[in-house]
């Protein structure tokens, strides 16, 4: 007997049936004798719906009652799932982000998780064993007494936080695939599902590109250590051993990984842009000048990498930013050129970003060089690299990313059984 946080994505729950088949996965842990408590998103493509609404009645709505409409979608499948769990013979209630209460802060559209008061569901497990049906991505600002969202992908982060709250056991993660892969098996067949992975891997491996989990839950798993259990929600319910371990990716400390992988995963992004701004000045502040007006602008740089000319009088920086902010960025650099200046922009946007990403690498040298070798030796050229500890991305032509993937996957033995 245990206590379990139980998340299914839209596409799990995007129609009736799907809402059915949900609530006998839920069953199946209540008839185990664990409490639950379900986190669910909006039904798939509905929050798209719900957007578009709002940007019809207005390009420039008011940021609260985009928050008010989009919070609809989690609140309907809530009372759904709720209803359909009440057909079962389970005792279930479903919870709005304000009822809990979570609250965030008042960033709306992409706010944060401030506190979650998780007593009253702890109380009703304890009188009523009864199943909190919880909306996911909402809570509420305190002082102001509005809905927010969390942003989206945000149904992640709150089945992460209430976990915490009501001190779950774990955390599992019901979604259309049954684990974290390799790499993406629709780029490379032999893609492995594998069966832990570290906090600190997954972040990596979030952050770059992998859709499986949104940054922000991971992020809060590792703070919180709370284990997360990424799991497919299209397995028959009634096929799964309540008490066994059915398939799928844990998602643990790397103190309950018994030897670590040299690279864990593959894990690439098409959505990139690159700038580079040439012919600069080469004098204390000339980065700040750059970097400051887009960090101002709430631009995320990741990739720089700078050159000085062999006077060493000027120098080029080039640096990458998410594809949606490209033109924002552009825009951002040409208007700070007299404090900058530089001599030209040069951009491009056929460019991806492939990373490889292992714990292993803290204790293995030479672990990018065969990379940058093997890639060279397919005619891959390399735009930039940025690396981390456990990381290294390389920054290439789009053409060439299902390439570099599958080259990089074997070269690091990820095909191998």
């Amino acid at each position: 007997m245990g206590r379990l946080v139980m998340k299914f994505g839209g596409t799990s729950v995007a129609n009736i049936e799907r809402i059915q088949n949900v609530a006998r996965h839920v069953k199946r842990e209540v008839d185990a004798g664990h409490d639950v408590a379900v986190v669910v998103s909006a039904m798939s493509g509905k929050t798209n719906e719900l957007v578009d609404w709002c940007r019809a009645a207005s390009p420039m709505h008011d940021a609260r009652e985009y928050d008010a409409v989009v919070a609809s979608g989690e609140q309907v499948t809530s009372g759904l799932l709720a209803i359909a769990l009440q057909a079962l013979g389970i005792n279930a209630r479903s919870w709005q982000g304000w009822q809990i209460p979570i609250l965030t802060s008042e960033a709306h559209a992409s706010a944060r998780i401030a506190g979650i008061d998780g007593s009253e569901i702890l109380k009703r497990f304890k009188e009523r064993k009864e199943v909190a049906v919880i909306a996911g991505f909402q809570g509420i600002h305190e002082a102001t007494g509005r809905i927010t969202t969390l942003g989206r992908g945000g149904s992640d982060t709150s089945a992460v936080a209430i976990a915490a709250a009501i001190r779950a056991d774990r955390c599992d993660i019901y979604t259309d695939v049954d684990g974290v892969y390799t790499t993406d098996p629709r780029i490379v067949p032999k893609a492995k599902r594998m069966d832990k992975v570290a906090f600190e891997e997954m972040l990596e491996l979030a952050s770059q590109g992998a859709k499986v989990l949104q940054v922000r839950s991971v992020e809060l798993g590792m703070v919180q250590n709370m284990p997360i259990f990424v799991r497919s929600s299209f397995d028959k319910p009634e096929d799964i051993d309540p008490h066994g371990t059915p398939p799928g990716t844990l998602i643990c400390s790397e103190e309950e990984i018994v030897e670590s992988q040299v690279v864990t995963g593959i894990a690439f992004s098409k959505d990139e842009a690159q700038i580079s701004v040439r012919q600069i000045e080469d004098k204390p502040g000339v980065a700040a000048a750059i970097f400051g007006p887009l960090a101002e602008a709430n631009i995320n740089v990741d990739m720089i990498v700078q050159n000085v000319s062999e006077d060493g009088k000027t120098t080029d920086l080039t640096f990458t930013v998410p594809a949606a902010d490209y033109a924002r960025a552009k825009d951002t650099i040409t208007k700070s050129k007299g404090a900058i200046g530089y001599a030209r922009i040069d951009t491009a946007t056929d460019v991806a970003k492939v990373s490889v990403i292992g714990s292993g690498m803290r204790s293995h040298t030479g672990v990018a060089a065969q990379a940058f070798q093997a890639l060279a030796d397919r005619k891959i050229n390399i735009r930039a690299i940025s690396t981390s500890e456990i990381k290294f991305s390389v920054l290439i032509d789009t053409a060439y990313t299902e390439l570099a993937v599958r080259t990089l996957h074997t070269l690091y033995g990820l095909d191998r059984d």
